[in-house]
């Protein structure tokens, strides 16, 4: 299927290693130019180089920390002048910190808020314009987490709770002006994220990580981890130009790990 991305331009948040990194490796595929960004500027030199080898757009990169604002907006400015009008804006970040309620301060809240929800909101205000003159799309990643917490995983489930309730207010608002709000969560990923809590719940029963890991592929119907470019994929459709109905919607890429509707 061609999913009319030749030429439409794509910003995608935290984009130089893991899920980020896959959406922004499929759209270029697909022929979106793509910017990549992130904190670490060797990964993202890393990422570029990878994603240029078969992609069909073209690829670029900054260096920007999603929680300040000022970088926000200094990314979607440079994007802008590197491939012109913004089509897509894929909301992404790495996850905060894990934990239960007593291991938090008020610290802590405000980092993961800014981390996981305010830089989302400050993202979609700096392409708005662009959005709103042209039509396009939002995807917001989140987690399985908004339709069944997580244990261990408490700011996740609080904030990523508020992207969820962003996106279907935002689709709402925005359907007129023809952008499409959608949010995207995974489930079980293969991440290095997802590698480091499996460490850190062996550690804690006590048991090795790839004990751990069988533990948790049993509940999976699909019984195994998904793999990075089956998230990618549908991420892709989501963005694209043949999406143009579905908006306000929440998609689990889990195997059928959560089993709340």
């Amino acid at each position: 299927m061609d999913l009319q991305l030749n030429d439409k331009t794509a910003l995608v948040l935290a984009s130089s290693s893991g899920l980020g990194k896959a959406i922004a490796k499929e759209l270029a595929l697909e022929g979106a130019n793509v910017m990549l960004t992130s904190r670490n500027k060797d990964k993202l030199v890393q990422a570029k180089k990878e994603i240029e080898q078969m992609a069909k757009g073209k690829v670029d990169y900054m260096v920007a920390d999603v929680t300040d604002a000022g970088s926000i907006n200094d990314l979607v400015d440079v994007t802008r002048k590197t491939f012109g009008k913004i089509d897509i804006l894929v909301n992404n970040t790495g996850g905060p910190q894990a934990g239960s309620f007593d291991d938090m301060s008020d610290s802590d809240w405000q980092k993961a808020f800014e981390l996981t929800l305010l830089s989302y909101i400050r993202a979609v205000r700096a392409v708005l314009p662009d959005l709103k003159e042209n039509g396009g799309h939002i995807l917001n990643n989140t987690s399985s987490s908004v339709k069944q917490p997580i244990d261990g995983l408490l700011l996740s489930n609080v904030f990523r709770m508020g992207v969820q309730g962003l996106s279907k207010s935002l689709s709402q608002e925005l359907a007129a002006d023809g952008i499409m709000v959608n949010t995207i969560g995974a489930g079980r990923i293969e991440t290095d994220r997802l590698k480091e809590l499996d460490a850190k719940r062996a550690e804690k029963q006590g048991i090795s990580v790839e004990e751990a890991q069988e533990a948790i592929k049993k509940q999976i119907p699909a019984g195994r981890y998904g793999e990075l470019k089956e998230f990618a994929k549908m991420a892709a459709f989501l963005v694209s130009g043949v999406n143009t109905y579905i908006t306000g919607q929440t998609l689990l890429v889990d195997g059928g790990l959560t089993k709340a509707f």
